[in-house]
């Protein structure tokens, strides 16, 4: 049996080697056996599994170093997710959400989107499902309403279905589109308290509605989101974009490969992703299959699937 032990220098041992975060460490390398003696730590096991608990650990001591805390949400963020937490890998943290659950730009599109946001009052956040195009812009705009930036949040989605007929649904207009905007509801649950968030939307100070919503408003003093963009009419789009007012942020996020439009009709996000290339102060992000963050036996299903798509196509 293979022994590693380590040091920590600059680090409080105490509420680095919490009970919580001693149990989570060995839910992750159940293989392994962790020991904690005041600064010292000894880990004993196979040499490939400590070489890939001293990688892990590094970055959980480079992410304590610059946030001075961790929890076993950073834990299970860091490890689960493979997060390069060093050097020039390092993810950007956008807001510690509810149970201090960390929040991150994990990848370069990611970081490239949250700077993005940063400089331009309108950015476009182009890709797949799975890139964390709608959940990072979701973050920022929480991190933008709680330091005050803005006054509101509005989500939106054109209710358009992929198969689907909301005019067959029971309940009435609201029961009909929840289901339809419950990713929106998923990513702020992640960010705020339900209580909070509860009364947040009680009061109107964040927004979850269909896009025709829209429609005749000037939004000022908000960051709002289009979600689901791909399926919007350029009509639709131009209207979206024109509700543009005073000290808002505007992000619109979509994936030309999922259009859900029939076919005669252009896909809004599309139409303006040509308009608008060239201008200034328009952002555009685009994001790729190594944005995808998602299980590793998902990874596997899709690799399996597309094995067995080019056998079918040969």
């Amino acid at each position: 049996m293979n022994e590693l032990e380590i040091e920590l220098n600059n680090i409080d041992p105490q509420e680095f080697f919490t009970n919580e975060n001693i149990s989570s460490l060995r839910s992750h390398f159940p293989k392994l056996k962790i020991v904690q003696r005041g600064e010292l730590f000894k880990v004993l096991g196979e040499k490939k599994s400590l070489d890939d608990f001293n990688k892990k650990f590094k970055y959980l001591t480079n992410y304590y170093s610059e946030f001075n805390s961790l929890n076993p949400n950073v834990i299970d963020e860091i490890i689960y997710n493979d997060i390069k937490y060093n050097g020039k890998d390092k993810v950007s943290l956008i807001l510690h959400g509810v149970g201090g659950k960390p929040i991150l730009a994990k990848t370069k599109n990611q970081k490239v989107l949250v700077d993005m946001l940063k400089e331009n009052q309108l950015v476009f956040a182009v890709g797949p499902a799975g890139t964390g195009k709608t959940y990072t812009g979701v973050a920022i705009a929480v991190k933008a309403l709680k330091e005050k930036e803005i006054k509101k949040i509005i989500l939106t989605r054109p209710a358009v279905e992929a198969g689907e007929n909301l005019g067959y649904l029971p309940g009435d207009l609201k029961e009909k589109l929840d289901p339809y905007m419950q990713p929106l509801y998923d990513a702020l649950r992640d960010m705020i308290p339900t209580v909070k968030l509860n009364k947040l939307l009680n009061d109107k100070v964040i927004e979850i509605a269909p896009l025709a919503f829209m429609r005749g408003r000037t939004l000022d003093n908000a960051f709002v989101i289009l979600d689901e963009a791909q399926n919007t009419t350029p009509a639709q789009m131009k209207m979206f974009l024109t509700r543009m007012g005073m000290n808002a942020k505007f992000m619109v996020t979509g994936d030309p490969g999922q259009v859900d439009l029939p076919r005669n009709i252009i896909s809004g996000l599309k139409d303006a992703l040509m308009i608008l290339k060239d201008k200034k102060n328009i952002g555009i992000v685009h994001l790729n299959d190594k944005d995808v963050m998602r299980h590793p036996i998902v990874k596997e299903i899709i690799d399996s699937y597309n094995k067995t798509d080019n056998q079918k196509n040969k």
